[in-house]
């Protein structure tokens, strides 16, 4: 093979650039090399800074369409508040997210109003978006039916930029067992549906629920007829996580070549993660013509979840040649918006989670760890840094000022906190700089997470004042609870036995206050970060235990909740909904306290939300499976 003398003077640029030799190289890896722009900073460890960035003239955009706030909270006991979403919302625009699905506006008033808030609060930032040049599109969910669709756009028509998503599934077996009607009226149902979205809203988004098990020529017929009704973006979701990746890349391949005025539109990818294969099948649609992703953040989502969009940006990140996209995400913003969806969701991370699991980017094996010290990219292809993992910590501490406090909440993205807020978050700093020497970002962004769950606001209608616990290795524990009742705005102190230990006499106790009884589904412990002193963050989920035998608590009815026996769903009734709670603390039982009221408040506002019209949807009122 000859290579011309100008192809080796530009090898010798870009091997010289590189710091690496190639024997030979061909016109085709020159080609990719001309089309990646590379940048000539280098770092200590010898990484690229940055790594290589897709030519926008030479590739596709990819429209990252995240889901979290929608499909997201379709997973099994997830409720966030309207202000937990609109946090959420807010990191999702800065990382640099185009579409964020805010949710299904027809569900209930409660989320309605979160919607709508969303787009009016969310949808015109442009912090941290000022390269994108244009703020995030807010979208709605909307089933095929006129009120659906215009209680959706009533609800995101307030953004700037807006977007209407409709869905109808194409699959036989959906067609004859869940809709009882057939193909034609399925093509009628969808073409009249964007025909509507259309004629408020100029954006608009066809799903076909269960593409992956419809029939490939039927598809195409609906397809097309909802490309004549206005639709600009067609999404072909494996519904079930059913198909493989080449199965779901021939899918998507074939709907483009063979759909009616399919080159006209953008075709999308959401895929669940059934059998493991979310983030493959969303690459290979991406391979065979795909130009956006609906993704989650987490990959949480209902059953095994949906596509992580960590993982499909960092795919793209790290393989810039290989993929014909380029994307507008900060990466660097990828950990703490990932640590933010866990706290407030109560969806803990599994310590082995591809990007942002607490194992990533460690290395246990002798041999690993040798070459990690070497030479970082021996075991390491991407920088914890890239995906914003630090781990130095800041420099402050108990004689630190406001001015450095706030500085760096800046730098973690919480740079447009109100005054109030700031107040409350800096004095719950100074007094963990008290009692902790070495303060890391984890530990200040698991404070954040307190404040934004409200936890300790004035507005909370239970608020704990103290704790007393005491508890021995042949005694049963006990425990006095001081809570603040705000709307009676009194002092409440009772005191319970736990015959487990300390936390079942704490949370025996707070049953008592509230005058509510409750069944605890689920109780997790861990450390924010290292050391003895390390912050416990606890999140426990709850619902009402709606047994007619009474409140059971240890000195009273005799017999704790958590201890009886159910031995039939009968003797057992629990309400339509779960609540999570979320507490941070030196100390794991009061941090355990925290959580349980953190918990109870969001169950009692539920109700209250229940008697106003305005109460959140349940899980089961909100699902619609995409």
């Amino acid at each position: 093979m000859s290579i011309s003398r100008e192809r080796l003077e530009e090898l010798e640029v870009i091997r010289t650039k590189l710091g690496v030799k190639f024997d030979m190289v061909s016109s085709m890896t020159i080609a990719v090399m001309k089309r990646t722009k590379l940048d000539k900073s280098f770092n200590n460890n010898g990484f690229i800074q940055n790594r290589c960035y897709a030519n926008p003239t030479s590739k596709d955009k990819l429209i990252i369409f995240d889901t979290s706030l929608r499909d997201g909270e379709q997973s099994p006991g997830v409720t966030l508040s309207t202000e937990e979403k609109l946090e959420i919302a807010r990191h999702l625009s800065i990382l640099g997210v185009d579409v964020v699905e805010a949710g299904f506006p027809i569900a209930s008033t409660g989320d309605f109003e979160a919607v709508e808030r969303i787009a009016k609060e969310i949808g015109p930032l442009m912090t941290g978006r000022e390269k994108i040049g244009k703020p995030i599109v807010v979208a709605g969910l909307a089933r095929t039916t006129e009120k659906d669709i215009k209680r959706c756009y009533d609800a995101v028509s307030h953004a700037p930029l807006h977007r209407i998503h409709t869905f109808l599934a194409t699959s036989d077996i959906h067609l004859k067992h869940k809709l009882k009607i057939d193909r034609e009226e399925c093509i009628k149902r969808a073409a009249s549906a964007v025909s509507y979205a259309k004629s408020l809203c100029e954006d608009v988004e066809f799903s076909s629920e269960d593409s992956g098990r419809s029939d490939k020529d039927f598809l195409c017929k609906v397809l097309g007829k909802v490309i004549e009704a206005g639709a600009t973006t067609l999404n072909i979701p494996d519904t079930v996580g059913y198909t493989s990746p080449s199965e779901y890349g021939e899918l998507i391949k074939y709907l483009i070549e063979n759909t009616p005025g399919g080159h006209k539109v953008i075709w999308s990818t959401h895929c669940h993660n059934d059998l493991g294969l979310a983030t493959a099948n969303t690459l290979s649609g991406i391979h065979n013509g795909a130009r956006q992703v609906e993704v989650t953040i987490n990959g949480i989502g209902e059953r095994a979840g949906n596509t992580s969009l960590e993982e499909v940006v960092m795919n793209i990140h790290t393989h810039p040649a290989s993929y014909p996209v380029y994307h507008s995400i900060n990466t660097q913003q990828i950990y703490k918006t990932s640590t933010l969806v866990s706290s407030l969701s109560g969806m803990v991370i599994q310590p082995n989670k591809a990007i942002v699991g607490a194992n990533a980017f460690l290395h246990e094996s002798g041999i690993h760890q040798d070459g990690v010290l070497k030479h970082k990219q021996t075991y390491e292809i991407m920088r914890p840094e890239d995906v914003g993992i630090f781990n130095t910590n800041i420099v402050l501490g108990k004689l630190s000022g406001r001015n450095a406090f706030r500085s760096h909440l800046i730098e973690l993205g919480y740079g447009d906190m109100n005054d109030t807020d700031f107040s409350t978050v800096f004095e719950r700093f100074k007094n963990l700089a008290d009692s902790k020497k070495r303060i890391t970002d984890h530990d200040i962004l698991a404070l954040l997470s307190d404040q934004v769950s409200g936890y300790g606001l004035e507005s909370q209608l239970f608020q704990l004042k103290s704790i007393q616990v005491v508890s021995g290795t042949h005694e049963m524990a006990t425990a006095t609870v001081k809570l603040f009742d705000s709307t009676k705005n009194q002092e409440l102190i009772d005191a319970a036995i736990g015959r487990t230990g300390p936390i079942m006499a704490v949370f025996g106790a707070i049953q008592r206050l509230v005058q509510c009884k409750v069944r605890l589904l689920h109780y997790e412990v861990r450390a924010v970060s290292e050391g003895m002193d390390s912050l416990a963050k606890v999140v426990v989920k709850i619902t009402e235990d709606i047994d007619s035998s009474g409140l059971s608590i240890e000195g009273s009815e005799k017999q704790s909740v958590e201890s009886k026996d159910y031995s039939s769903e009968g003797e057992m009734k629990l309400t339509k909904s779960t609540f999570h709670g979320h507490g941070t603390d030196v100390d794991v039982i009061l941090a355990s306290a925290k959580a349980y009221v953190n918990a109870i408040n969001r169950m009692f506002e539920s109700n209250i939300q229940a008697t106003t019209g305005k109460r959140r949807s349940f899980l089961e009122e909100r699902t619609a499976n995409v």
